[in-house]
């Protein structure tokens, strides 16, 4: 592959600070302290962005406003307890040249860097680490540049899903584009790990439609898609972009929306005979119209007839890109089991289908950042290449009963999915698979036992789902970040480590990746504990 060649953004005067902050670590004798490589950073900083004060951009653990700065974006509860691994540092950059400079100061003084977009890793990589570490926070670049003549927009990373909705809809009502269905998710970790959403079966994925980026290596340069080469542009989709540098901004193509889409959702409970509804659901959800995508939930609830005290209950949620008229005929035919009516059904505008999945009610809400209130969470992956029977899901269903609070969400594929190649992406789950499940489980006390008890649960359901899923390997979805897959110490056993869960995550693609992440990263300093780790040459 052609090294990357720097552009004009940085100097090569403005360069020359760094050269000084690494000839003076290398000719000190005694191990940086924790206090030290901090007055090292912030003195880099201080004197690469050229001005006095950098108070508004940097935050070390003795500012007043360190704590809330940290806990603004942290989605998970289970990462942010007094226990929680703290960054030596946060970095807001105002600017990309902000980036730069942070990535080559903190590197140069040989500590950890940690990217966050919108906190929503669920294992907290983002914003947690076992070393020492500082945290760039990028809510500050979330500017979004619309261009419809060409059918286009600039993103930057810190910006949310809700907001690229919210900035199109400003502009067009015959436009979209098929993100994720939660408003608060950041755009850099959401795109780069592939980014579904509920129009994917008519579009496929978000980075199915991304046309050129802009990244931080790990020499403090931003390089767009003809710098990089295909090679790391084809990484940065679908393989993560925390391996190989800091994601500043995606360009995506926008897609074309109706003014006219379709919304329900209809609920069904073991007595109101959900298990039929889960078997044909599989007949039909991957394989129907590729306009429609039917969101499948499963929970496990307290009964309200019979002796029976907990049931199960079956939700389809759904939007289908186009009218009623044509959607319930279409569901007659070939979903009975569901009774869907043109009562049940919603005729609405693109942006108006986002809010009815978000469960908001006035665009403005889109521009939210703030979770109503983090919860403790775990979550896990799977994807199913054949039907699970009957039988199958009745004895799922015992199971999740007995457990309690396990939910499993059915996410269904086929349609564009399909006609994608395994390798055009780093993304490897394409066709094959009839739909992706998720495991889901929350819970608000605090404390040790509690997180046993509700981990313990979601890990069981897992393994009795081992039977019904894909295998060899047991495939994982990388934005659904679960470390009970694998993790990664990065000494001697690294790439052996890596391949553990990266397997699992890319499939074959998983090699295709470390060769680029051995290229533009040799000395594997983005990394976290399920990177993509290098190999020696």
């Amino acid at each position: 592959m052609e090294k990357p060649t720097p552009l004009a953004t940085i100097s090569v005067t403005s360069m020359i600070p760094f050269v000084i902050v690494l000839v003076s670590l290398q000719t000190s004798c005694a191990a940086p302290t924790t206090e030290s490589m901090y007055v090292t950073f912030v003195d880099c900083l201080r004197n690469n962005i050229n001005t006095p004060n950098i108070s508004n951009i940097v935050f070390a653990q003795t500012n007043a406003s360190y704590a809330s700065v940290l806990s603004a974006y942290i989605r998970n509860a289970r990462f942010n307890t007094s226990s929680s691994p703290k960054p030596l540092v946060i970095v807001t950059p105002l600017r990309e040249s902000h980036v730069q400079i942070a990535v080559i100061c903190a590197k140069s003084i040989g500590v950890q860097l940690k990217t966050r977009s919108g906190g929503h890793d669920f294992e907290g990589l983002s914003y947690i680490s076992g070393e020492p570490f500082i945290m760039l926070d990028m809510f500050n670049l979330r500017n979004i540049t619309l261009d419809l003549e060409n059918e286009v927009a600039v993103v930057q990373a810190g910006a949310t899903l809700g907001e690229v909705y919210y900035r199109i809809w400003e502009e067009s009502n015959v436009h979209g584009f098929p993100a994720g269905v939660c408003p608060t998710v950041g755009v850099g970790g959401h795109f780069s790990g592939g980014g579904y959403g509920n129009m994917m079966r008519k579009y496929g994925l978000s980075i199915d439609h991304i046309i050129d980026a802009q990244i931080v290596d790990v020499k403090g340069r931003i390089i767009n898609k003809e710098s990089m080469g295909e090679e790391l542009f084809w990484a940065i989709r679908g393989g993560g972009g925390a391996s190989f540098g800091v994601i500043l901004s995606y360009t995506i193509k926008l897609v074309p929306v109706p003014k006219v889409v379709t919304v329900f959702r209809v609920e069904k409970t073991l007595e109101q005979n959900a298990t039929d509804l889960v078997v044909q659901w599989q007949q039909v959800a991957p394989h129907t119209d590729e306009r429609l995508f039917m969101r499948l939930q499963l929970h496990p609830v307290n009964s309200m007839v019979g002796e029976r005290q907990k049931t199960l209950r079956a939700e389809v949620t759904s939007l289908f890109l186009g009218g009623v008229d044509e959607l319930v005929p279409l569901l007659d035919k070939e979903f009975p089991t569901l009774g869907l009516n043109k009562e049940s059904c919603i005729e609405m505008n693109w942006i108006e289908s986002a809010l009815f999945w978000a469960g908001l009610h006035h665009p403005d809400a889109l521009l939210g950042r703030k979770p109503n209130s983090p919860k403790f969470l775990k979550r896990k992956s799977d994807y199913v290449k054949t039907p699970i029977s009957k039988d199958g899901l009745e004895w799922i269903w015992k199971r999740m009963i007995e457990l309690g609070q396990t939910s499993l969400v059915f996410n269904p594929y086929g349609g564009r999915m399909n006609e994608i190649s395994v390798n055009a992406t780093a993304f490897p789950h394409r066709a094959g698979n009839l739909f992706k499940i998720e495991y889901s489980v929350n819970w608000e006390e605090p404390g040790v036992a509690a997180e046993k008890n509700f981990t313990t649960q979601i890990r069981r359901l897992y393994s009795y789902l081992t039977p019904f899923v894909s295998k060899n390997p047991r495939s994982a979805f990388l934005n659904y970040r679960d470390l009970d897959i694998g993790i990664n110490h990065h000494g001697n056993n690294s790439y052996q480590e890596g391949e553990v869960y990266g397997i699992k995550y890319f499939n074959n693609n998983f090699y295709r990746l470390v060769k680029i992440k051995t290229e533009v990263d040799p000395e594997n300093y983005f990394r976290n504990v399920q990177s993509i780790p290098t190999v020696k040459l």
